[in-house]
């Protein structure tokens, strides 16, 4: 009789204080050491698809096709496509903002609020101009390059986030303004070329993922 007293008082205790049971917690949240936002800059809309301003966005859906993440969920209060999943002991979040490149770093700011994490925790996949197509540096902190979806991010959320920088000049013609090539479509041979840097960037990702930091080192694909 005393045994069904305690359990008959524990369940009463449950009961008084729902927050108590499991249903307090995300499902994320639970058996997970860590968590990691990544995320890849680009555009949105079809009129984009596959430009070079883009690479970030191509390489982000790579990385989630590779590990075999979730369908993609439109948050607009948090103004991005995301999904997540645990790798190992990690919660990998992946976002996609929908702001358009300039104004990136407020759909940033609000996921990182929203799940309370902190700038050594992200990292954002970007394209670089001013490297050849065929190359890609990682690193944590430096300035923005001319890169309005980085200033962006600056101006929100400072500038010690983790980069992941994809190389994408490749022939561009003299006469042709800056603003035009990054989106202009990669030529013909650079999109045969397309499947070795989205597999060294998912690549790339997993090490980061499963060793937990971001080196500062220059790959090159080619």
């Amino acid at each position: 009789m005393a045994t069904v007293s305690v359990i008959l008082k524990l369940m009463a205790l449950f009961q008084k204080n729902p927050h108590s049971t499991h249903e307090h917690y995300s499902l994320f949240d639970v058996g997970t050491n860590k968590t990691m936002l990544i995320v890849g800059l680009g555009n949105p809309g079809k009129k984009y698809e596959g430009t070079r301003h883009n690479v970030g966005f191509f390489c982000v859906d790579e990385f989630a096709r590779g590990h075999e993440f979730g369908s993609w969920l439109e948050k607009k209060d948090l103004k991005c496509h995301i999904t997540q999943k645990t790798l190992g002991e990690t919660r990998v979040i992946l976002a996609k903002p929908t702001t358009f490149m300039n104004l990136s770093g407020e759909s940033v700011q609000k996921i990182i609020n929203f799940y309370k994490l902190k700038n050594d925790q992200l990292a954002v996949i970007y394209d670089e101009l001013d490297m050849d197509f065929g190359q890609i540096r990682t690193r944590v902190g430096g300035s923005d390059a001319g890169h309005n979806g980085v200033k962006s991010l600056i101006s929100n959320v400072s500038a010690d986030f983790g980069r992941v920088r994809v190389g994408i000049m490749g022939n561009k013609p003299a006469k042709m303004e800056s603003s035009d090539y990054v989106l202009a479509k990669f030529s013909k041979e650079e999109q045969e070329k397309l499947p070795l840097l989205k597999r060294e960037v998912v690549s790339l990702l997993t090490e980061y993922v499963f060793g937990g930091q971001l080196p500062h080192d220059t790959r090159n694909f080619l």
